[in-house]
């Protein structure tokens, strides 16, 4: 070492730690700072003192997913043939039995006159022979069967809804599709969901998961609609896993019980699933409990010494942990953290006394006493 070296460094030191002596014996810090150095780096531990608070606690579970109709139709001709008119736009309103499209009825209409015709001849026959009462059995469900391709060159609504797609128009063939039960190999003529029967089909962890009930309350937000919220309700949880990028999930659907005007299917969304509540509990920040093998432990200031103590825990939610035993209300709880200062020099987080390195922004900050009701 360099003479002259070795004086301003001890020098530093003692400033260093009578300016701790003198703020921990003032009593004016609420925190205080443990410095070590670790190899070639160094480790700072930080420890900050709150108060056992009292309050409503909420614990909830998130995932996204897109707006979705619970009742949806693909609604196609049951026959082909020539359109001659579609009557609904998209964004329509529309009601029961309304028509939504029609076929050119001309063919369907001749076949039906002729087995007409064909019934009238074999109702006039001798119909008490086997032979005469099968010749008009046979005319009668010809012309029933005609009669059925002519009701069905009108395409109707089977439920009160909202046209989300037209894929025809008139002068096209219908081609090969399937009625309003929505089994087609080919793309339906009309789309129609009901916009009244809206959910979120959110893509849950198999963690949080478990955690959700049928019946369980939900809040929704909406990405593109600031300030739009909607509740909900869980009425599916599924059985069956997704597994994406190594992670298992589970699709759970929550229905919306009072939908906001403003917001359209297939809109991106969040929705938050409340999976316990607590009105009135203790709690402490999460990062005071420390769970191994199933027993938790706090560390408590008895007469300002650190006591390790063992609680029971009840829900964990946003705001923090609830103690159900172990604690009372006003105890002061020691919270430490440790983290790397990247290097050997010793210094106070945050640029010193009343920087950041003290919990609650510094000495004199309060902020780490929180308030009852109140997040820590």
């Amino acid at each position: 070492m360099l003479p002259g070296m070795k004086a301003p460094l001890t020098r530093r030191t003692v400033l260093v730690n009578g300016t701790l002596g003198v703020l921990l014996t003032g009593g004016a810090a609420l925190a205080y700072v443990s410095l070590g150095e670790d190899g070639a780096g160094g480790t700072t531990t930080t420890s900050r003192t709150v108060t056992v608070a009292r309050g409503d606690l909420s614990a909830d579970v998130s995932a996204s997913g897109a707006i979705a109709s619970s009742r949806t139709g693909s609604l196609a001709f049951s026959g082909s043939g020539t359109i001659k008119k579609v009557y609904v736009r998209v964004g329509q309103k529309v009601k029961k039995g309304q028509k939504l499209a029609a076929l050119d009825p001309t063919e369907a209409q001749e076949n039906l006159d002729l087995a007409r015709a064909n019934l009238s001849v074999a109702a006039d026959a001798d119909t008490t022979t086997s032979q005469g009462y099968a010749q008009y059995v046979q005319a009668k469900n010809a012309y029933d069967s005609a009669q059925r391709a002519v009701t069905a060159t009108v395409l109707r609504a089977p439920f009160t809804g909202t046209v989300t797609a037209v894929n025809g128009a008139a002068g096209q063939n219908s081609g090969s599709a399937a009625g309003s039960t929505g089994s087609s190999t080919q793309s339906a003529l009309i789309e129609l969901a009901d916009t009244t029967r809206l959910e979120v089909d959110g893509s849950f962890t198999e963690a949080d998961t478990t955690k959700l009930k049928v019946g369980q309350t939900a809040a929704i937000t909406f990405d593109a609609l600031a300030g739009v919220t909607a509740a909900g309700k869980v009425t599916s949880i599924g059985t069956t896993a997704t597994t994406t990028s190594n992670v298992v999930s589970y699709t759970v659907v929550v229905k919306l019980t009072k939908p906001p005007a403003k917001i359209r299917i297939g809109q991106t969304s969040t929705v938050t699933v409340t999976t316990a509540a607590r009105k009135g509990v203790l709690y402490v920040p999460a990062a005071a409990v420390r769970t191994v093998g199933g027993a938790s432990t706090v560390t408590v200031l008895e007469n300002g010494e650190p006591v390790s103590r063992t609680v029971t825990i009840g829900i964990s939610g946003d705001a923090g942990t609830e103690i159900v035993e172990g604690l009372n209300e006003g105890d002061q709880v020691q919270i430490v953290t440790q983290a790397s200062t990247g290097t050997n020099n010793s210094r106070f987080p945050g640029g010193g006394p009343g920087g950041g390195g003290f919990g609650g922004g510094g000495l004199g900050g309060g902020g780490a006493v929180p308030r009852a009701g109140t997040r820590p």
